[in-house]
C-alpha cells in the first residue's frame, strides 16, 4: 500500500499563517522506528499543504528519541519524541530535570507486533508460550529453571515446523523491544506455568521480570536498526523469524509471510476489535514550552491527529494504522494543550 496523495482540497488544512519568529523554522522529530513511517507522511503532507517547513524526522527509537526530547528547552534541542510506548516514569523526571516541565502526550492510533518469515518459508501457528520457551534466557524443564537447551521450534511444540529456532527482535532501545517482551515473552512465562517455577526458584513475587532475559547464544538477535534491517537479515537467513509492526508487514506482504498468535490472524481489523493480543498504542510527545517559539509545532500536532489524517480514511490507516476509536478526545487534548501530570 502507498499513502494517499494528498492536496489542500482534499484536507480541512489548519491555517497556516505563521508569524512567529524563530531561529529555527523547521520542527525537529526523532523516536520510534515504528511511528517513523506515520510521522514522515504527515511531515511531507504538512509541508506540502500548509505554508510551514517540512518538518524533520528522524528514527533512532523510542528510547533515544525521549532521550533526545528531555535534554531540554531550547531550539538545540528536538520538539517531539514519537514513542511506540507511554513515557516512562524515569524519562519524565530527566525531563523535569533538564527543564522540561510541560509534556503533551499524544495517542495517534494503535499498531500490532507480528512475527513473519520468508514468503517462502514455513507457515507458522504460535502461542506466547511457545515464544518464551524457544528465546528465553532459561525455561523450566522437569520442574527446574535451566538454561534453555532447545534449537528447534518443533522441540517446542510437536506440531511445530521442524525449523532452526532464529528470529530478530529489535533492539533494547526500540519501544517494541519492551511490548514484545511484555505482551509475549512475560506473557508466555506466565502462560505456560514456568512464572511460578521462576518466582519460587529466584525468590521473586510474580517471577516474571526474571522469565524475560533472552537467550544469548546466537538464536535471538538484536537489531539494533529498523524494520528494513530485519527483512535484510531474513532475506539472508530464510529460517529467520522477525519481529515488526504490523504496518510494515503490511506493506512487505511480498516479501513476508505472518503468523498466528494464539489463532488470530494479524489485521488492522483484529487489532481494531480487541481480538489481536500483541496490539499497542504508538504515541508522540510534544514539548509544550517550544509552542509559540518554533513555528506551526501546534499546528503540526493538530495537523497529524486531524481526521482526514489520522481518522479510519486518512494515509495513515491506509498504510496500516488501526484509527483511535477516541480520536475526537485526542484532537480537543492538543487544541487545549493539554500536558501529563507529574
Amino acid at each position: 500500500m502507498k499513502p494517499a496523495q494528498l492536496s489542500v482540497s482534499a484536507l480541512a488544512v489548519i491555517a497556516a499563517t505563521a508569524s512567529v519568529a524563530s531561529a529555527r523554522d523547521q520542527i525537529q522529530v526523532a523516536g520510534s522506528s515504528t511511528v517513523l513511517p506515520y510521522s514522515t507522511i504527515v511531515a511531507e503532507a504538512f509541508g506540502e499543504n500548509t505554508d510551514f517547513p517540512t518538518p524533520v524526522v528522524e528514527s533512532g527509537g523510542s528510547s533515544a528519541g525521549l532521550k533526545k526530547f528531555c535534554e531540554g528547552v531550547g531550539e538545540n534541542t528536538i520538539d517531539i519524541a514519537n514513542s511506540s510506548r507511554p513515557i516512562k516514569d524515569s524519562e519524565k523526571a530527566a525531563c523535569k530535570a533538564a527543564g522540561v516541565t510541560d509534556i503533551m502526550e499524544v495517542r495517534i492510533g494503535y499498531d500490532g507486533i507480528v512475527f513473519a518469515s520468508d514468503i517462502a518459508g514455513n507457515d507458522f501457528q504460535f502461542t506466547a508460550a511457545d515464544w518464551f520457551n524457544a528465546l528465553a534466557a532459561e525455561v523450566v524443564k522437569d520442574g527446574k529453571v535451566v538454561a534453555n537447551p532447545h534449537t528447534k521450534w518443533s522441540e517446542i511444540r510437536a506440531d511445530l515446523p521442524e525449523q532452526e529456532i532464529l528470529a530478530f527482535v529489535p533492539g533494547t532501545k526500540h519501544g517494541t523491544r519492551e511490548v514484545f517482551e511484555e505482551k509475549v515473552i512475560a506473557a508466555g512465562c506466565k502462560e505456560s506455568g514456568a512464572a511460578e517455577v521462576f518466582a519460587k526458584e529466584k525468590g521473586e513475587e510474580d517471577g516474571e521480570s526474571a522469565c524475560m532475559a533472552l537467550r544469548t547464544d546466537g538464536k535471538s538477535v538484536d537489531i539494533d536498526g529498523d524494520y528494513t534491517e530485519t527483512l535484510a537479515r531474513i532475506q539472508s537467513a530464510k529460517n529467520g523469524i522477525g519481529v515488526f509492526g504490523l504496518s510494515f508487514y503490511e506493506n512487505n506482504t511480498d516479501k513476508l509471510k505472518v503468523a498466528t498468535i494464539g489463532g488470530i490472524t494479524p489485521s488492522t481489523e483484529t487489532i481494531a476489535k480487541g481480538e489481536y493480543p500483541v496490539s499497542r498504542p504508538l504515541f508522540f510527545y510534544v514539548k509544550k514550552q517550544h509552542i509559540g517559539e518554533i513555528q506551526g509545532l501546534k499546528e503540526f500536532a493538530e495537523f497529524f491527529v486531524s481526521d482526514e489524517i489520522a481518522g479510519p480514511e486518512g494515509p495513515l490507516a491506509a498504510y496500516g494504522l488501526v484509527a483511535d476509536p477516541e480520536l475526537a478526545t485526542v484532537q480537543k487534548a492538543v487544541a487545549d494543550e493539554v500536558t501529563m501530570a507529574e
